[in-house]
């Protein structure tokens, strides 16, 4: 496999950075770059809260993204944490039921939400740096059933015009399907305990919490597989 015998190439150092409710954490240690490990794609896990589920007609409320990347022991975990709250677009669709689920009120003044174009360039500047580091051509989304996460990012791309995303148009990861295969559950709590992860009701459904801990189980799961592999050799 590509991600052994990998040497390190890189050390990223340690900061916080605020920005507009986005957290950015660059943890400290060597980053060995991605490129063969997922046929050129780098790992993004995209959390996104909404008012609904027609990506065309309810607003993105909240989005948080995750970077992960190989440390020194060619063992893949989390490098980088970005989360912004978003302010409706024009004439979006607000599901009442759906801000019951999450618990968000678009319109708090204590959201401190930017306009989605914005929160898309931020999200984008930071994960492009990141393909560039680990020589990746793309980056390829990661979620629990990622298809809902990648209709509202593909629509929130086509509204703002957004020229260049860096992310592949259709193709993810989806940690519900690793979650059956490896643990013999799908629902992105039960998988989380099953894994020996901690859990907390109270802050799921926060972009961020889900998106950490999407991105925490997808990096059990490659670690689990490549020591499985090592086994077999």
């Amino acid at each position: 496999m590509a991600h052994r015998n990998c040497i390190p190439t890189r050390r990223v150092g340690t900061k916080n950075i605020f920005i507009t409710w986005t957290k950015i954490t660059l943890m400290d240690n060597p980053i060995i770059p991605l490129e063969k490990r997922f046929r050129g794609y780098l790992p993004v896990v995209i959390d996104i809260e909404t008012a609904g589920f027609n990506p065309k007609k309810n607003a993105l409320l909240e989005i948080a993204a995750v970077i992960v990347e190989l440390n020194s022991d060619c063992e893949l975990h989390i490098t980088e944490h970005y989360t912004t709250h978003v302010i409706p677009f024009k004439n979006a669709e607000l599901d009442e039921a759906a801000l019951k689920f999450n618990g968000i009120d678009p319109y708090h003044p204590f959201r401190m939400a930017i306009d989605e174009k914005d929160a898309l360039e931020m999200m984008f500047k930071p994960i492009r740096a990141a393909i560039k580091r680990n020589n990746c051509t793309k980056a390829i989304l990661v979620g629990h059933n990622p298809a809902f996460d990648i209709a509202f990012l593909n629509a929130a791309i086509h509204r703002t015009q957004i020229k260049r995303s860096p992310f592949h148009p259709f193709s993810t990861f989806d940690t519900a399907t690793l979650g059956g295969l490896a643990y013999q559950q799908t629902v992105l709590a039960k998988v989380a305990q099953a894994a020996g992860m901690e859990w907390d009701n109270e802050k799921a459904h926060s972009a961020l919490y889900d998106a950490e801990k999407t991105a925490e189980l997808f990096c059990k799961i490659v670690n689990r597989w490549k020591h499985l592999e090592a086994k077999d050799a």
